[in-house]
């Protein structure tokens, strides 16, 4: 199927690697150029090679902490006319509410709910005048059903997923569409990272907690990146303008309820 986005322009925030990186991924493949946002000079530059290499489009680079925003302004003059805007950022770390203060909530709130609102807000001008635009904010299957540990996000993305329930009925009669995508557990370095203190309080290796989660769910494996990146794309094409305010789930069927 084409999807209809060969010559559109994309920002793609958190990218050098992970869920982020498959969205790059999936767009380039679809002829969009693109604008990558890392922390990591050598992993941003190189994932920037690989995708021009392999699908021969514009990839430009930003490096920084996407909640800076010196870091924002630069990245939106860079990229210019947007048509696509993959919104996404690492999550806050895992703990217990009795350990967190008003600092980790403020980061928390700046990192998963304030910057994709600013960096919105930056470029719906541009889509409403055009009319076409598409937004994906990478969210968590924790929107839906929270998990203890990931207080902060569950938090901080929730906040995001009402704002953009409203936003979303503003611009559709303007031909912009907003979604949420809901990750629930994929294979990339997040979810290591997101289980080692869960290993070292049952006294077994990250590895073996790893397993013991694939075997839980339904699927008994983890997504990939390149099945996330392939949905964020078909949320972006022409095919999906009918499509908009929704919180779409991709977890292999963990999540049990009905609705």
């Amino acid at each position: 199927m084409d999807l209809g986005l060969k010559g559109k322009r994309a920002i793609v925030c958190a990218s050098s690697r992970g869920l982020g990186r498959g969205c790059a991924e999936a767009l380039a493949e679809e002829g969009v150029d693109l604008v990558l946002n890392g922390r990591t000079e050598k992993t941003l530059t190189d994932t920037a090679n690989d995708i021009r290499d392999r699908f021969g489009v514009t990839v430009e680079t930003v490096i920084g902490d996407i909640a800076d925003e010196g870091l924002q302004a630069q990245l939106l003059e860079r990229a210019g006319e947007v048509h696509i805007l993959v919104n996404n950022a690492g999550g806050p770390p895992p703990g217990n509410y009795t350990d967190w203060d008003r600092d980790d909530w403020i980061e928390a709130l700046d990192n998963n709910m304030i910057t994709p609102i600013t960096l919105m807000k930056a470029v719906l001008p541009g889509m409403i005048e055009r009319k076409w635009g598409r937004i994906v904010n990478i969210t968590s299957g924790a929107v839906k059903a929270p998990i203890p540990v990931l207080g902060l996000s569950n938090g901080a993305r929730a906040g995001l997923t009402g704002f953009v329930a409203g936003l979303s009925r503003q611009v559709a009669g303007q031909g912009v569409t907003i979604n949420n995508l809901l990750p629930g557990p994929f294979d990339t370095d997040r979810i290591r990272k997101t289980v080692e203190s869960a290993a070292a309080a049952q006294g077994k290796s990250v590895d073996e907690v790893l397993e013991a989660r694939k075997s839980q769910n339904p699927m008994g494996r983890f997504g990939e990146a390149s099945e996330f990146g392939a949905y964020c794309a078909f949320l972006c094409s022409q095919q999906a303008g009918y499509v908009t305010g929704q919180n779409l789930l991709m977890d292999g069927g963990a999540y049990p309820g009905t609705l």
